[in-house]
């Protein structure tokens, strides 16, 4: 039985590693790709290049951006005093879609998770308490999942924050947010209503 030859095998495997993409599914993608004219084909290329070599993480909330500072940290009508910490960048554009939030945000590019070998060290909590060091700030939102790892992750923030910085107030979203649920599936509506209906930590 003939093979694939090793340029379009190399394809195919380097597609199947990708999130949801199966070996059947990059073979789909391969051929896809291959039936595209070079210049439609080295887009797709192209773009892949630009997104890593282009795109960094802002060195004052950690969110994805081509500048540095990113936008919402440079731009002067924002609150700076209000800090609102989520998990991902694409929390992040969640909230951002409700059009409710003009405050800032802080990334933790994860959350604490010992069975995903994810401590404390592993998140841009100690860049958080640095930014604390300022005095500037007078509110934390905490924007964490509602899962059990999000909130372990809320509580263990509280806490340092509680310790070094007693006068910053801590808030956490309002449950609008069902339990066990990912902020990026939340619609408009109860994001909304979590951001409005915060509370006390």
């Amino acid at each position: 039985m003939a093979n694939y030859t090793q340029s379009i095998q190399s394809l195919m495997s380097e597609l199947a590693r990708l999130p949801g993409i199966g070996m059947r599914s990059a073979e789909r993608i391969a051929f896809h790709l291959l039936k595209q004219s070079p210049e439609d084909a080295l887009r797709l290329a192209d773009a892949i290049r630009d997104v890593k070599t282009r795109i960094k993480h802002c060195s004052i909330c950690y969110n994805l951006t081509e500048q540095d500072p990113c936008g919402i940290c440079a731009d002067p009508s924002r609150d700076q005093a209000l800090v609102c910490v989520v998990e991902q960048p694409k929390d992040l554009l969640a909230l951002e879609a409700t059009g409710l939030y003009r405050g800032v945000y802080h990334v933790l590019l994860g959350r604490i998770s010992p069975l995903e070998d994810m401590e404390p060290g592993d998140l841009t909590i100690e860049p958080l308490m640095e930014r604390l060091t300022s005095g500037t700030v007078r509110e934390i939102i905490m924007g964490t999942n509602p899962t059990m790892e999000g909130d372990g992750t809320a509580l263990y923030v509280q806490g340092l924050v509680a310790a070094r910085f007693p006068s910053v107030q801590l808030t956490r979203l309002a449950r609008g947010l069902p339990a066990g649920s990912n902020i990026e599936y939340a619609n408009k509506n109860i994001l909304a209503d979590a951001i409005s209906g915060r509370q006390r930590m």
